[in-house]
């Protein structure tokens, strides 16, 4: 809708409170505003002002017409603005952002209820209480009702019908007295629903109805001589009132109400709100806003109390906010204090949020400060390598094979500047006897990037080689015979001056010694050379123990082999009982490594 479509209706439309509704061409509902002057608040749309906010800008350019309703009052607005958007959700109003999984204390509906903890609603008549955004808080809550009352945890039908057939047995929670046993009839419905009772007073907040009947249960015992039982009440009086004085009392006069804070920036609106029922704060929540096209707090607020008191379950007669609002219900007192426990709550309300928005921009900070470190150094190295991508997968390898033996080779892989310690790979070499690294390289380069294209998995854009121009070389005779030297960079790093070389160039590119790009490919070849090494010595003792073993007349390569993978090392082989010797190596080979060993050691 253009400025000369509005200007073309503009006459018509009145000074008078009224909802207003933006429509697109096949009639559905964009966008659902109310204002206390319509002509005012449509005009405001258009004209020679710019909208600082792209959602103002699409919705005037999606709209194709306009449809207004006229009515006596802002609050007629009001209540018919709250109606018609929830019957059709207009894409453009201002939406709660709520991606949060709630938690929830139930109270099941069935004959001795459970009380548990639950982050599903199921409407079969059970109460819940919540949402509690800490999960924290509900395990507090569970640990003192635990404490306070004998509440049974299992699931069964406990029907009086079936507790007369005697269908149920105690379990070990009547035995640890953690449950009074009502499967068995050993309590009755009627004292256990005054514990749940006592229970939903608790959660409510009504802690001083809670604290009269653990008093009051107390005395009786006492009355009736039955000191061990009332001892038992004082303990869990001591834990109620260690409770009570842990809540967060915030008043002595204010009882039970509801209070909420806003600030917004740019493009959010933050909204805090404070349960408090009998003086004491017992839930508390923060919503984000999206400001769509309200950007007045006023009605942003006037839109999220009532979604959030219906979220919590609020009853409270009273709400507390910093600036004046007209809510749906004309039942409910808005207050806006000065001065005073009211005034104090608003500013613990705001307090909250710059608290949380504070957190917040931490986190960001610190997120884009994990993130641009990375490129940064992905960066240099890209520019010092001549390198036309970003090296955001790198791969290294070494090879170790101590004084010629059991040669072996590793490859470390560093993804967006970090080892990926999963996608480390280390390789027995198979085609090569002796001291040969050139060879080994070529071999263990070429197996790592044939399985790769194999099974289609990704190649990287870096290839380090730990080791000079020979090499560099041996694995470029691999990347060549897979067609892949074209389609990666591939570096050589000797270790006595950091040289880094280049496939067919004899110069060496020296890096700065203090850069972050030499740095990585430090990291990279030093953490391929412990992997290596750590490798290598595994083959070694694992050989040099098979071939002590094979030493013993009779011990082939098989026996060998068995007696290694169970037992691990001589010495445990020598410590071991020798049935367990015998059960896997039978009774004459087992004589034959005893006497080997008895003849060793007396050599």
């Amino acid at each position: 809708m253009t400025n000369e479509d509005f200007k073309a209706i503009a006459d018509n439309i009145p000074h008078q409170p009224g909802v207003y509704r933006y429509l697109d061409a096949e009639g559905t509902i964009l966008y659902v505003g109310k204002a206390k002057s319509l002509k005012n608040r449509l005009h405001s749309y258009f004209g020679d002002k710019k909208h600082t906010q792209y959602k103002t800008v699409l919705l005037t350019r999606n709209a194709s017409r306009i449809e207004y309703t006229v009515v006596e009052t802002e609050h007629d607005a009001l209540l018919l603005e709250n109606s018609l958007i929830k019957k059709f959700q207009p894409r453009y109003n201002v939406m709660l952002k709520d991606g949060k999984s709630y938690t929830y204390i139930c109270i099941k509906n069935e004959p001795f209820p459970r009380v548990f903890f639950t982050r599903k609603m199921i409407r079969d008549g059970s109460v819940y209480f919540g949402p509690y955004t800490s999960k924290h808080r509900v395990n507090i809550l569970l640990d003192i009702i635990k404490k306070l009352f004998q509440l049974r945890t299992c699931t069964l039908n406990l029907t009086e019908g079936n507790i007369k057939k005697g269908k149920f047995k105690v379990c070990l929670e009547y035995h640890i007295k953690n449950c009074l046993g009502p499967c068995e009839g050993y309590e009755s419905l009627a004292d256990y629903d005054q514990k749940i009772e006592a229970v939903k007073n608790i959660l409510k907040g009504n802690l001083g109805g809670v604290k009269r009947y653990i008093t009051d249960t107390m005395k009786t015992y006492a009355e009736n001589l039955e000191y061990e039982k009332a001892q038992l009440i004082k303990e869990k009086l001591h834990a109620f009132e260690d409770y009570q004085s842990s809540s967060s009392v915030v008043s002595t006069t204010i009882r039970d109400v509801d209070v909420f804070a806003i600030t917004k920036d740019d493009q959010l609106a933050y909204v805090n709100y404070l349960k408090i029922v009998n003086g004491s704060l017992i839930n508390t929540d923060l919503q984000e806003m999206v400001m769509n096209l309200d950007d007045d707090p006023a009605d942003l607020l006037a839109f999220a109390i009532p979604a959030i008191r219906e979220r919590f379950d609020s009853v409270a007669p009273e709400v507390i906010v910093p600036i004046d609002i007209i809510l749906p219900d004309i039942k409910l007192v808005v207050t806006v204090p000065k001065i005073g426990e009211k005034k104090k709550l608003i500013e613990l309300a705001e307090k909250n949020i710059d608290y949380y928005i504070l957190q917040k921009r931490r986190d960001e900070i610190s997120k884009q400060k994990k993130v641009s470190s990375a490129e940064r150094i992905l960066t240099t190295l890209k520019k010092d390598l001549r390198m036309e991508v970003m090296p955001m997968h790198i791969e290294c390898f070494d090879n170790s094979n101590i004084q010629g033996t059991n040669p072996v080779s590793s490859c470390v892989v560093f993804k967006n500047a970090k080892p990926s310690n999963k996608d480390y790979r280390h390789f027995k070499v198979r085609s090569v006897e002796g001291p040969n690294d050139f060879a080994s390289m070529e071999e263990v380069v070429y197996r790592r990037y044939k399985r790769q294209l194999d099974e289609g998995n990704p190649i990287p854009q870096l290839i380090i080689i730990d080791g000079g121009k020979g090499q560099l070389s041996s694995a470029v005779t691999s990347l060549e015979k897979l067609n892949l030297l074209d389609k990666v960079t591939v570096i050589g790093i000797a270790k006595k001056l950091e040289e880094i070389f280049f496939p067919g160039d004899s110069l060496p590119l020296y890096i700065n010694k203090k850069s972050e790009s030499l740095k990585l490919i430090q990291q990279a070849r030093n953490e391929a050379h412990r992997f290596a090494i750590s490798f290598h010595r595994d083959q070694r003792s694992k050989n040099f123990l098979g071939t002590q073993l094979t030493n013993i007349p009779g011990i082939g390569k098989v026996t060998s082999e068995k007696l290694l993978k169970h037992f691990g090392s001589i010495t445990r082989l020598k410590e071991s009982d020798p049935h367990e010797v015998e059960n896997l190596i039978g009774k004459v080979n087992t004589k034959r490594v005893i006497d080997f060993f008895k003849e060793y050691e007396e050599d």
